[in-house]
């Protein structure tokens, strides 16, 4: 524990310094209402208990420079707390005010679910999918990004997303059209290429959104552009998953053409 006494403001603040590992627990003791945390890297749980005896006004801040997959911050014994169980994003702090009155510690500061968090891009330069996975749990929408992406065959795109249980290739509702012509598309997030062979480039954004959270319902919209001859192409469908969206699968419908140009990225937020 360090202090530090601020002589312009007259105002004793201490903060905490911790290294926790995933499943950690950790009370707020007397005086101390900020705590740093600096874990080696990602963790999937941990709970933060507020101070026992907490003034009028008093406020609490929680940091971490890895993110924090599922933290629980909770009132201690007699107090409520709003809004405490949050991804902690890494170097985005949260805090909270306390009300005396009603014993209640309320949000008044950071962990805002809107940060635009971007993948890893892929060059699509080899094998027959590209893969991003460990989306976190709170992620509503995720937008696939290609440039100059193009296979070794004539098989077209398709988008697949899928939960811990793996990526779902059935079940899907949609069409994917080049221009006016369309297709129905049910084992995946269609992406057509006109049939094209190798030549076929394509670029351009599929974005997935939750339509519900609670029962994992998702849909889709997309549009691409071939730069080899003059031509758009579209989709648009829905999915029902039977857990939360953690990965998203680009690959082929024939599953056997392998990607031998551009790059693939993901954004979520």
């Amino acid at each position: 524990m360090t202090a530090k006494l601020d002589g312009t403001a007259g105002l004793l603040q201490q903060y905490d310094y911790q290294t926790p590992t995933t499943g950690f627990s950790y009370t707020f003791a007397a005086g101390v209402n900020v705590l740093v945390m600096q874990p080696a890297g990602t963790l999937a749980t941990g709970t933060v208990t507020m101070p026992a005896a907490p003034v009028d006004g008093m406020t609490i801040t929680v940091e971490s420079t890895q993110q924090i997959t599922a933290l629980t911050v909770q009132g201690n014994t007699g107090q409520s707390l709003v809004n405490g169980t949050q991804t902690l994003r890494p170097n985005q702090p949260y805090s909270w005010v306390y009300r005396l009155s009603n014993t209640t510690w309320y949000p008044f500061a950071g962990a805002t679910n809107s940060q635009i968090v971007s993948g890893v891009s892929q060059a699509s330069t080899s094998g027959t999918s590209i893969d991003f996975t460990g989306i976190p749990s709170w992620v509503k929408r995720v937008t696939v990004m290609f440039q100059g992406v193009s296979t070794n065959g004539a098989s077209e795109y398709v988008v697949r997303i899928g939960d811990s249980g793996g990526i779902a290739s059935t079940g899907y509702t949609g069409a994917y059209a080049i221009n006016a012509s369309a297709s129905l598309s049910t084992t995946g997030f269609g992406i057509s290429n006109g049939s094209s062979a190798t030549a076929t480039i394509m670029s351009g954004t599929v974005v997935i959104t939750a339509l519900d959270l609670a029962t994992y319902k998702y849909t889709c919209m997309g549009m691409l552009g071939e730069s080899d001859v003059a031509r758009m192409t579209y989709t648009a469908g829905a999915k029902t998953l039977s857990g939360v969206l953690d990965r998203v699968r680009i690959t082929t419908i024939n599953g056997t053409d392998t990607f031998d140009a551009g790059t693939i990225n993901i954004i979520y937020e």
